[in-house]
């Protein structure tokens, strides 16, 4: 591949049309998608795959898009997928979706005008200070920008249309896989991998410009049911149990200056209660558990089940269920074995013009999930920021960087094939 080859793009208008559309998963929705909407932004991508000509893409009923760019080479190279998700997360609306763009960023706060209570402080986002002289894209401060992931599907979209504009640039066989749900955990639940035939591939999703990431939390959730005895307050002395005071007794029990997220950052691991429902006699608390290490994992599993206990006995006619579900592991476990997969992202990296730089996700993609059901999956910078609230941002210069790193990644497969 030629290093004077010059870029053009068309990432910018693409994303600027897909965060048009509100794909907001729905996490108490049965159905896959979760909501409807997301097939709205699958059938776009869907044509305008076609339009650049990957004249096999199809949307199939539960919302997953495929897609393929054939091989132009003689060369036997390993079948590579890029992957992204259209949902958005439920912790934002994303409906009404109002764009901004900040040209020539010359440093300091963000005021979103829609919303001017919420602003993108330079000194809480420090990643702004790489961004001098870039264009910053923002929502208006009323919605999520939706940068996490349609940052990456713009940005893989527009490497496969510069593809095909670019036969002399050699690659194998390549597929594109767009996910519905990934914010509720279910983006890989209907993934069709045989239909998908990749050797491996990689999930377009982070943050920083040349970040990329062969780590991953593994997770586990917890659920404790709880049954208390309910009596008339007026006539309750020995006798009621509120399964209310148990739950809570549960919570104020637990560590509170270690082993929390809002304590914890880099490779400590955590329990976080995420949702609390309940009554006099029934209370039910759900926790989701984090680490890297499987030995870590099961300690905080240990550590939760046993304070659970631990209370219970003050409660001697209340009962309890404790329900502890694996969620995913840490996809470093996979990616070990296949070092040639990370190790050609870091060059592609470099030969985008950046400096690549390793680490870990303090939470989980669906390259976690796609790791363990035969697919190795790291994670590949798309340079969204502040995701899951209005003052999430997402340089336009990022976005070409990553469209560059795709693009090199593709050839680097088929030159050391």
């Amino acid at each position: 591949m030629s290093a004077s080859l010059a870029f053009d793009y068309t990432v910018l208008e693409r994303f600027l049309r897909y965060v048009g559309i509100d794909t907001q998963s729905d996490p108490a929705s049965p159905t896959t998608p979760s909501t409807q909407k997301q097939k709205d932004l699958g059938r776009l991508l869907v044509s305008e795959l076609r339009d650049i000509g990957l004249s096999d893409a199809a949307m199939d009923d539960n919302g997953y898009v495929y897609a393929t760019l054939p091989a132009n080479t003689d060369k036997t190279v390993p079948v590579i997928c890029f992957c992204s998700h259209m949902d958005t997360s439920p912790d934002c609306s994303g409906a009404n979706v109002k764009p901004q763009i900040v040209r020539n960023y010359q440093g300091g706060d963000i005021v979103l005008p829609g919303d001017e209570a919420q602003v993108i402080h330079a000194a809480e986002h420090a990643s702004l200070a790489q961004q001098i002289g870039n264009d910053i894209v923002t929502s208006d401060g009323t919605t999520l920008l939706g940068a996490d992931n349609k940052a990456g599907l713009a940005e893989i979209v527009d490497a496969m249309r510069f593809l095909v504009a670019h036969p002399e640039i050699k690659h194998g066989t390549i597929k594109v896989l767009f996910t519905p749900d990934e914010e509720i955990g279910r983006g890989v639940d209907k993934a069709d991998l045989k239909r998908l035939a990749a050797d491996f591939a990689y999930t377009i999703d982070g943050e920083a410009a040349g970040s990329i990431e062969d780590e991953t939390f593994s997770a586990d959730a917890a659920i404790i049911s709880i049954t208390g005895v309910a009596a008339h307050p007026g006539f309750a002395k020995g006798k009621m149990e509120n399964a209310i005071k148990i739950a809570a007794r549960i919570v104020d029990a637990l560590p509170k200056d270690t082993c929390t997220p809002e304590t914890t950052d880099g490779r400590e691991g955590f329990l976080h209660p995420v949702s609390v429902t309940s009554q006099l006699g029934e209370a039910k608390l759900q926790y989701i558990v984090r680490d890297f290490d499987e030995a870590g994992l099961r300690a905080k599993g240990q550590l939760l089940e046993q304070t659970v206990k631990d209370v219970m006995r003050d409660f001697p006619r209340s009962t309890y269920r404790f329900e502890l579900k694996e969620q995913y592991r840490n996809m470093r476990v996979v990616l070990d074995k296949h070092p040639a997969i990370v190790d050609n992202a870091m060059e592609a990296v470099r030969r985008a013009g950046l400096t690549p730089v390793k680490g870990s996700i303090r939470g989980g993609t669906d390259g976690s999930r796609l790791s363990f059901m035969g697919l190795p999956c790291p994670n590949i910078f798309a340079g969204e920021h502040a995701f899951h609230s209005p003052l999430e941002w997402v340089s336009v210069q990022d976005m070409q960087a990553a469209v560059r790193t795709i693009v090199h990644l593709a050839a680097l497969w088929e030159e050391r094939a």
